[in-house]
């Protein structure tokens, strides 16, 4: 069949997609060379969505409790709970926490249904957990959630500072237009970060912050333009403060900003997620006004989205605190919003932010929550406290695509929702750019479009004619015929242009921007901002952080399920100084626990000087469904911005502790294995099925671990090794067990490739190796090409020395390119030979 345009489920970027249909849940992907996010470039997780749109695990049919129901019975019980729960206890009562990943005629009918027609404003998105800050910041000083850059504007700057943003591992597409521009025109960058992340290694400038200082930096960077005479500004306690750096790094940042009129400065989760987060992004924003660079081409303050649709969420209301198309909740903005949606049951006041709505769930005081396409139990701070929470809720609803996430596992009722791939509505990216998601598949199963579901429940509680929508056509039509109200009030929000799009218009509808990034606010003001005050705990010394992985995605639902993908980290890994290592009686490739105040996770540790002393780091992906341990989450204070109701989950106190264990192991095997009673398990994807690291006290209960099939074994007592292989009855390879107590485990990677397969002896799995071996690539280092760190040593001895030559000679890092930073340093280690010198 002939290619279909669409748009990728992951991140802000927004890129484009040409996918083909080859068979039954087989497609292949490549970029959009026409869609103006990307230009044809797709990160390694783009790339590889075709692994990730098979049915393995998906949630099919509705269910109540444990038992399948069908959609009437299911929607008749939804729909009777809600009325009861509003009857008896109020319209607030109810919530809604709804997601990014759901396209905007959804998020748009959700939050119609609540605010318009159950007369509650608790409905909030975890778009609240990584963009409410910068949500704030642009209210604070534009009046609107405007973001005035676009993606053009990297390429125009001089110079572009990257703020709490690793981008080229977490907007991978966006660090290459930045690496082109460098390329081109010489633009200079600098990265503000704690972290000597692989971004910063990259940068001209790496400015390593101590956590939460960006408002410090930036309020004394004004002052230091104010007093060259590059900038206008009243003065205010706390601008004239204490940059936080050494004075040389502040000296050098200061005399690369004052060269540099056309100056882009981009921010992320690490400046948003802060208790003192709205602050950070006016501080960046003051700077730009001040100095005038806003406004125009290669200048401004620029935040990057996380979610695929983070913006569309924020458009049609899905925050508690706006009502809808950036409208508040003003006498005459409501009077507005009920005439159109003809309705006399509207909201009169913001709702629950996310940290408070689990805590009046928790209190009791909301009885029904209708969860979509999101898992709150994992990725809300102080996790264990919200699935506590979670659990005694009187009614909990999961719309979901995956039948079992550590959320769905608590739902009493689950619906299944349709997934990326499968869906058709749109998407709004960081750059204000509108851009469909079509539907690639036919719905699995009796898997529904979340807006389908939510009208169906609305025409159940007596509101069908406001949700008589047949297509998501319809509800976009309705969607931008709403924004005129926007646009009515002063807001640069306008999409009406397009509210009289045919259906087939709507089906073939290209990409476009919104507003106009020259076209700023006349009342743009100054928000004076002071830095916020460092805090210490003497019982948790340290200072932890979490964040991203290159390939993996939220909570691993989906690329979890990639084996391409799950290569590049196959645990979370603590990444500490080795000086706080080595107090703490620590090594390499060792258990660790992390403790906070709120809890505690076990991780492996990866020693890494990037890393400041006195801070940690954690990756944020890893769940029950995945692991044992590893939920970085549980350890997260549910402490917030003030303003923005933002957690901060990038400076939370702590303290580490060794793990002392009595063997260790990992299990190669066809079927995904749960262990239970572990001080450490984690899971990763592989071609044919799994790979499973184990860590445990006492003995190994080995016919726990293993499938029932032929066993043979090999033992030696005095090493206190095992290795045991399992057979299936038709030959193939069921599982490889491979356990030690005081020696050293073999490489994976091979015995990897064998699960399933049928042509290694046993003989060779318990060996570890095979008879014949082939060259082996080394541990992967670009996932995109499948090229190891041994492909480009081999490659860098034979010539070629710099990260192109090294693109030309492998392929490596010539897709996505968020591998560059990790080749550039591999080539830093590689020492020629004196005959390679010679050569």
């Amino acid at each position: 069949m002939s290619e279909i345009r669409t748009t990728c489920a992951y991140c802000g970027v927004g890129c484009g997609i040409r996918a083909e249909v080859t068979g039954p849940r087989m497609v292949t992907i490549r970029g959009d060379a026409a869609h103006p996010a990307n230009f044809g470039r797709l990160c390694s997780k783009g790339t590889h969505l075709g692994e990730t749109v098979g049915l393995e695990g998906r949630l099919l049919h509705p269910m109540i409790g444990e038992k399948r129901a069908d959609w009437g019975s299911a929607l008749d019980l939804v729909a009777e709970r809600m009325r009861a729960t509003i009857e008896r206890h109020g319209p607030d009562s109810v919530a809604f926490y709804v997601s990014g990943q759901l396209l905007t005629e959804d998020y748009y009918a959700a939050n119609k249904l609540l605010k318009g027609f159950v007369g509650t404003a608790n409905i909030d998105t975890n778009s609240r957990l990584c963009m409410a800050s910068a949500v704030a910041a642009h209210n604070r000083s534009f009046g609107e959630d405007l973001v005035p850059c676009s993606y053009t504007d990297l390429e125009e700057a001089d110079l572009v500072l990257l703020v709490g943003s690793n981008t080229a591992w977490c907007h991978p597409v966006i660090w290459q237009r930045i690496e082109a521009a460098r390329e081109a025109r010489g633009t200079r960058i600098v990265v503000i970060d704690p972290r000597r992340t692989e971004t910063a290694e990259q940068a001209d400038l790496h400015i390593a912050i101590a956590p939460d200082g960006d408002t410090a930096l930036f309020n004394a960077l004004l002052h230091a333009l104010a007093e060259r005479g590059l900038a206008q500004v009243e003065a205010w306690d706390g601008l004239a403060c204490d940059p936080g750096i050494p004075a040389a790094h502040f000296a050098a940042l200061v005399d690369l900003v004052a060269a540099s009129p056309r100056m882009v400065t981009l921010f992320s989760m690490g400046a948003n997620q802060s208790t003192g987060g709205t602050d950070k992004g006016n501080a960046i924003i003051n700077l730009h006004l001040a100095t005038g660079r806003i406004g125009q081409p290669g200048a401004g303050p620029f935040s990057m989205t996380g979610q695929p649709n983070a913006m569309g969420g924020r458009e049609v209301g899905g925050l508690a605190n706006t009502l809808a198309c950036h409208l508040g909740f003003s006498q005459d903005e409501r009077e507005d919003v009920a005439a159109f949606w003809k309705t006399n049951r509207l909201c009169t006041a913001p709702g629950l932010k996310a940290v408070d709505l689990f805590r009046a769930i928790d209190a009791g005081k909301v009885r029904f929550l209708w969860v979509m396409a999101t898992n709150p139990a994992v990725s809300m701070p102080d996790a264990g406290f919200v699935r506590a929470a979670l659990a005694k809720v009187e009614t909990l609803i999961v719309s979901e695509v995956i039948a079992d996430t550590d959320t769905a596992r608590l739902a009493h009722i689950r619906l299944p929702a349709l997934g990326w791939g499968e869906k058709d509505g749109t998407v709004t990216n960081s750059e204000r750019r509108v851009s469909r998601q079509r539907a690639l598949f036919a719905p699995p199963g009796e898997a529904r479009a979340d807006w389908a579901i939510i009208a169906d429940v609305a025409r159940r509680l007596g509101h069908g004619a406001a949700f008589d929508w047949n297509c998501s056509a319809e509800v976009f039509r309705e969607y931008a015929a709403m924004t005129a109200l926007a646009a009515r009030h002063g807001k640069r929000l306008d999409l009406s242009a397009h509210a009289t799009l045919s259906d087939q218009q709507y089906d073939a509808l290209e990409p476009f921007q919104w507003g106009s990034a020259q076209a700023l606010p006349t009342d743009a003001k100054i928000v004076p901002v002071r830095p916020a005050q460092a805090r210490f705990d003497p019982a948790f010394p340290l200072r932890l952080n979490t964040g991203r992985y290159r390939d993996q995605w939220h909570t691993m639902t989906r690329t979890g399920l990639s084996p391409r993908l799950s290569q590049h980290r196959r645990e979370p890994l603590l990444e500490v100084h080795p000086e706080d290592a080595t107090v703490t009686g620590l090594a390499e490739g060792a258990l660790a626990r992390v403790v906070t105040p709120q809890g505690s996770a076990v991780f492996r540790v990866a020693l890494d000087p990037g890393q400041r002393r006195g801070e940690i780091f954690v990756p944020m992906h890893w769940t029950d469904a995945m692991a044992g341990e590893g939920r970085s989450n549980r350890l997260v204070a549910p402490e917030v911005d003030p303003v923005s109701g933002q957690p901060g989950f990038k400076n939370s106190a702590a303290r580490i502790e060794p793990v002392t264990v009595d063997w260790r192991g990992f299990l190669v095997s066809a079927q995904a294995s749960r262990p239970q009673g572990l001080a450490y398990w984690v899971a990763s994807r592989l071609t044919q099925g799994w790979l499973t690291e184990l860590a445990g006290q006492g003995s190994v209960d080995v016919d726990a671990l293993l499938p029932e099939g032929e066993r043979i074994e090999v033992a030696d007592a005095t090493r206190g090794m095992r290795r045991v292989v399992v057979l299936a009855p038709d030959g193939t390879v069921a599982a490889a067990l491979y356990v030690t107590r005081r020696g050293t485990l073999p490489p994976r990677e091979w015995i990897a490739t064998q699960v399933g397969l049928g042509q290694a002896a046993p003989a060779e799995l318990l060996a570890a190796r095979p008879a014949s071996p082939a060259p082996d690539p080394g541990p992967i280092v670009c996932v995109c090409h499948g090229i190891g760190a041994r492909n480009i040593e081999t490659a860098a001895r034979g010539g070629a020395c710099t990260v192109a030559a090294i693109g030309a000679a492998t392929a490596a890092g010539t897709n996505c390119g968020s591998c560059r930073p990790a080749i550039a340093r591999l080539l830093a280690t590689i020492t020629p030979s004196s005959e390679e010198k010679a050569a």
